[in-house]
């Protein structure tokens, strides 16, 4: 019973993230939000490096870097140590947009706590504290 009030719950997660995602613009898809925030948390990532963070083909994450980098959004510079290597950069366009959504989400998780009594707030958090909480030591007993 309470996996199936979980699931659910994050089902209404996901849909408060998934709105926002569709009101940026330019409109991206999933993967390319993915590959935008992977470049974003990692300064020094290559193509190949993307592949795998993304977990896709490297002619894949290609075509995804050519599509992000034709919207304004991704630059392929010279890498700083290595002449023959490109490395991927985020625009200011692209910091732009991953702020907006960034902005979109947190009024969407905003609204939906403001219809929350401070009570139920304070108990989802503590709920939220003690399931990450346990989710780190069932992989620390995994690994």
């Amino acid at each position: 019973m309470l996996a199936r009030q979980v699931a659910d719950a994050v089902d209404a997660l996901v849909a408060v993230w998934t709105e926002a995602a569709e009101a940026i613009t330019p409109r991206l898809s999933t993967h390319q939000l993915k590959a935008l925030t992977a470049v974003r948390h990692r300064s020094e990532l290559n193509l190949t490096a993307l592949a795998e963070t993304l977990g896709i083909a490297l002619p894949a994450a290609s075509r995804l870097c050519d599509r992000l980098e034709a919207a304004g959004l991704l630059e392929r510079v010279p890498h700083p140590r290595n002449r023959r290597e490109l490395q991927l950069r985020v625009t200011a366009q692209g910091r732009k947009v991953l702020a907006d959504l960034a902005e979109r989400r947190s009024a969407g998780l905003a609204a939906v706590f403001a219809a929350m009594t401070p009570a139920q707030r304070t108990s989802l958090a503590q709920g939220l504290h003690a399931f990450r909480e346990s989710h780190a030591a069932e992989r620390g007993r995994e690994g």
